[in-house]
């Protein structure tokens, strides 16, 4: 690594994004005696491995991984976390950066108790970006049941009705409606960017019918229908009707391995749709799975194993071939048009609900991201070991699952400790 050796060295590391990447980064570095920075755009930490119902490779839930880091981030001094906080700007140079975060107000102080009276009392109901919009939440609410910090939050959009009725209902004087946002600076010897991936906007799939009908959703849509705390209580039903699911199709690379929309393949699709055809069949043993594929790539012993068992099941159906377009038929169904490649011939299927698995974004694609690093034409950061001081970690580096991107922010947060130690 090339540095300067004459400018000063910050002993502290800064890590943005509060994903599962970003909290590995943080503990890594801590818990070998340096200072931490960890912040985190959202009212709490967990990334999208929150909102998974479970994740590979031994399909637990999130609270498997995400409590006991929680546990180690409460009982670590070495990190002070913001939340609800973003990046603003970065100026300096490997050793002895100055960062400018602004935080947004939460309402809600430390005394919160998480028991809940403000929601009781709130009328006012905003979208729950949780869930993917699927369904509302009151504008005080908490982010989620594993939500770190353990705190209420109150949307800014509040009545003035709201607000007196939740001051007066709070009996640990938590609600601060004088909060305001703020703006301070860091000094940091070195940054890691872990700001994570978001999915693809599936209304850009002209083809694919998203949001134009109700019974077309994504992946990440039905990942959170399978979970307990999500829109249906982990009940994976229609969202038009509430109806149970007899026929289900899956749509792979929606959006992704298209010069139009997403070149590159994203990684984790396919076992994704995999993993959610195992949800169905927990609860519909007899429902008709289809899976439409171009190439199904299960990545690893383990993965390749899983593909193997799932095709045992008979009422698993793969189909080598693009879905072409949509339509929606009589009683919400869904009939889409594709090529089955092997058979030679163009099919229609109707079936009860299509979902679409969407690819994953690097957030710095579609975010201002303040890093100095390069990006490659599809937005992921581009690690420069030589020049060194700012680090991307997980799925801002590169598309990856949950395991990979904890091996990468492992490796990361040694390169940020690197530079601390330079000379």
């Amino acid at each position: 690594m090339t540095t300067d050796n004459s400018a000063p060295v910050s002993g502290s590391i800064m890590v943005a994004g509060g994903g599962i990447s970003g909290v590995t980064t943080a503990l890594e570095a801590a818990e070998v005696g340096y200072e931490v920075f960890l912040i985190e755009k959202e009212a709490s930490l967990g990334g999208r491995v929150s909102q998974l119902k479970h994740y590979f490779p031994k399909l637990c839930p999130p609270t498997c991984g995400l409590e006991i880091n929680y546990r180690r981030l409460k009982d670590n001094s070495k990190i002070k976390v913001f939340t609800m906080s973003e990046v603003e700007s970065v100026e300096g140079s490997a050793g002895d950066y100055t960062v400018k975060i602004k935080t947004h107000p939460r309402f809600v102080n430390e005394s919160c108790t998480c028991c809940g009276d403000c929601a009781d009392v709130c009328d006012t109901e905003v979208a729950n970006s949780f869930n993917f919009d699927m369904d509302k939440r009151k504008a005080a609410y908490l982010p989620s049941n594993m939500a770190f910090p353990q705190r209420y939050v109150i949307d800014s959009s509040v009545s003035a009705d709201d607000k007196e009725k939740i001051k007066t209902a709070c009996k640990y004087d938590a609600v601060d409606f004088d909060m305001e946002e703020k703006t301070f600076d860091l000094k940091v010897g070195a940054i890691v960017w872990a700001t994570g991936w978001t999915p693809y906007d599936a209304t850009k799939i002209d083809n694919l019918g998203f949001g134009q009908h109700k019974n077309i959703i994504t992946n990440m849509m039905l990942e959170r229908l399978a979970s307990l705390n999500g829109p249906t209580k982990g009940k994976i039903v229609r969202p038009s009707d509430e109806k149970e699911i007899k026929t289900i199709a899956f749509a792979q690379c929606a959006g992704s391995r298209d010069e139009n929309h997403l070149p590159y393949c994203s990684y984790i699709c396919c076992m994704a749709s995999l993993k959610h055809a195992t949800y169905i069949r927990e609860q519909y043993p007899e429902a008709k799975i289809y899976i439409y594929y171009i190439d199904l790539r299960a990545p690893g012993l383990k993965y390749e194993n899983f593909y193997k068992k799932l095709k045992k099941d008979e009422n698993v159906f793969f189909v080598k071939g693009k879905v072409a377009e949509v339509a929606e038929v009589a009683g919400g169904n869904i009939e889409l048009s594709a090529e089955d490649t092997i058979a030679g011939e163009k099919i229609k299927q109707t079936v009860d609900m299509l979902v679409l698995a969407t690819g994953m974004q690097p957030t710095a694609a579609i975010g201002n991201i303040a890093s100095d690093l390069a990006t490659n034409p599809d937005g992921f950061m581009i690690n420069d070991f030589e020049k060194g001081g700012q680090f991307s970690a997980g799925c801002a580096n590169k598309p990856a699952d949950v395991v990979t991107s904890n091996q990468n922010a492992t490796g990361m947060a040694l390169k940020a400790i690197q530079t601390l130690r330079r000379g």
